[in-house]
């Protein structure tokens, strides 16, 4: 047996909504839309994880999600300028991220990061 995909499933009053931050701002493409579910997902082949933490690193609470992506930078500033509320500022951590929390239209809390 082999898991092949995990999928997180984060509860919306209105899944649309997701389109300006996932969409828009982490660039990640619609591949389901029944109205009620919207599936993003990115071209990049990537391998099933899941973290499992008591905190989130840095003296910070466990975010939502952690998305990695290939421009750190690039999508904290963007993330600016579409006013995201950015709850952990861009960071370098010691154990080789560079890293932003950012909320999502839902109130979770995103983990953006890139590999140093």
């Amino acid at each position: 047996m082999t898991v092949l995909r995990i999928v997180p499933n984060l509860h919306a009053v209105d899944p649309a909504s997701a389109r300006v931050f996932y969409g828009d701002l982490l660039g990640l493409d619609i591949v389901m839309d029944h109205g009620w579910i919207i599936t993003f997902a990115s071209k990049a082949p990537t391998a099933p994880q899941i973290s499992i933490a008591s905190e989130g690193g840095s003296g910070t609470l466990v975010p939502d999600l952690s998305i990695e992506v290939d421009d750190v930078d690039q999508i904290y500033h963007r993330a600016q300028s579409m006013q995201f509320d950015i709850v952990y500022d861009l960071t370098d951590e010691p154990w080789g991220v560079r890293r932003f929390y950012v909320r999502d239209p839902f109130g979770k809390t995103v983990n953006i990061l890139s590999h140093k």
